[in-house]
Formats: structure tokens, C-alpha cells, sequence
């Protein structure tokens, strides 16, 4: 799935991801470390793994989407 960087805190390497719809989805650091990523920046355009569903789904894999 793709998603958009929001926002980014390099202190606990988490921060949340816009879907397309616009829907704000928080992201740990387990997340960030699975993706191998030094450094987010708002508006990078990121791929995500999640699991689960509606209120109980989490981001479990950002990385870097690349064509």
C-alpha cells in the first residue's frame, strides 16, 4: 500500500503516514527500523505494510516507494 509521510520524529523514529484518502495512520519505531530508512521527510511518498483492520490496524513496514 502507498501513503505519504506526515510527520516524522527522528528521536523515536516514529510519526504518521497519509493513505490517499487522507486518513492519518500512526507508525512506530518497529516499523521505521523493518523499512531500513535513516530519515523520513514530510511529503515522501512511502510504501507501508499494516496488519490488522478499521481502528485496530497498524503500520508494521515503512519504507522508501521506489518504481
Amino acid at each position: 500500500m502507498q501513503a505519504t509521510a506526515y510527520t516524522y520524529d527522528p528521536e523515536t523514529r516514529s510519526g504518521q503516514v497519509l493513505l490517499d484518502d487522507g486518513t492519518p495512520v500512526p507508525f512506530d519505531a518497529a516499523a521505521f527500523d523493518a523499512g531500513g530508512l535513516r530519515l523520513l521527510r514530510p511529503g515522501q511518498r512511502v510504501r507501508i505494510e499494516t496488519d490488522g483492520r478499521g481502528e485496530g490496524r497498524r503500520i508494521t513496514l515503512v519504507t522508501l516507494q521506489t518504481f
